[in-house]
């Protein structure tokens, strides 16, 4: 019988993994949350880890059918226009990413040139929305909490594509102090995931492992039920969200927000291109 098949992807630079999806027998694939890497210094970008996903797909002969974001990143830019322009395929991503947008059109001032409706994007996934991956089903999972907007992806068969909504047992889970974000949301969202079968594989968008142990991508929900820092069985709504609270009071901006928010509503693409034909990202002092 035809099984489904991962291939991941570690992004040095931001600790993200990117993961493309296929059944075996069948060209259709899926990519979830890819890179487009970024120098903060110079403000360049490049293509090196979206390229390496490419030539994996041109390499396996895969056909791209769907470019999958699980929320607007504030720790990397996303691939997926550069992806779009080279392997074709509908970028989606779920529909509070409205609720995003809104809020940081305001923040970066985009004044009637950005439309918060999320018409910059293929398509937007309501919660409990099936559709296919060739031949495999899926299903959108609106997991709200580390912003208004994340969403998990459950491939039958193979598992669910958590985000940052979960990390690896021994690092935790995400924070909530992004505007829109929600501790209590994000205790209900891990609730929703940890109380699927405990078999369950969860692949995960980000590792950043201890010395004692090599970087890792997959977990299972008894192993997150058992052994997660923040949230194992026992650890109630109001604890976790008091800790959550404190934790997050201590942690600096992440690096790559501001450009990253840039790009990541619009679906990977820069700000339009001003008269001189240059596209420039905005700073807003004293907002974050």
């Amino acid at each position: 019988m035809p099984r489904p098949r991962v291939q991941s992807f570690f992004d040095d630079q931001t600790s993200t993994y990117s993961h493309v999806l296929h059944q075996e027998g069948d060209r259709t694939c899926a990519v979830i949350d890819a890179v487009l890497n970024y120098d903060p210094k110079s403000g360049r970008t490049a293509t090196d880890s979206a390229d390496e996903i490419i030539d994996f797909v041109r390499r396996e002969g895969l056909a791209v059918q769907w470019i999958l974001e699980t929320h607007a990143h504030a720790d990397h830019l996303s691939a997926a226009a550069h992806l779009k322009a080279r392997l074709g395929g509908r970028i989606a991503i779920g529909e509070h990413i409205r609720t995003v947008q809104a809020v940081f059109k305001d923040i970066f001032n985009l004044k009637d040139g950005f439309i918060p409706d999320g018409r910059q994007f293929d398509h937007l996934f309501r919660d409990g929305e099936t559709f296919q991956i060739g031949p495999m089903r899926a299903t959108a999972l609106h997991v709200p909490g580390h912003t208004p907007a994340d969403l998990a992806y459950r491939i039958e068969g193979l598992g669910v594509f958590v985000g940052d909504t979960l990390f690896m047992p021994d690092v935790g889970t995400a924070r909530c102090d992004f505007p829109g974000g929600d501790a209590h949301a994000l205790y209900r969202s891990i609730q929703r995931i940890l109380g699927m079968e405990e078999d369950t594989a969860l692949y995960l968008c980000h590792d950043y492992p201890p010395e004692t142990r090599s970087r890792q991508c997959v977990s299972t929900v008894a192993q997150q039920r058992r052994h997660n820092i923040h949230v194992h069985d026992g650890v109630g709504e109001d604890e976790f969200v008091a800790m959550r609270t404190a934790r997050d009071k201590t942690l600096d901006m992440p690096v790559l927000i501001l450009p990253a928010i840039q790009f990541n509503i619009r679906g990977g693409e820069p700000p339009p291109p001003e008269d001189n034909g240059v596209h420039y990202l905005k700073i807003p002092m004293n907002r974050l």
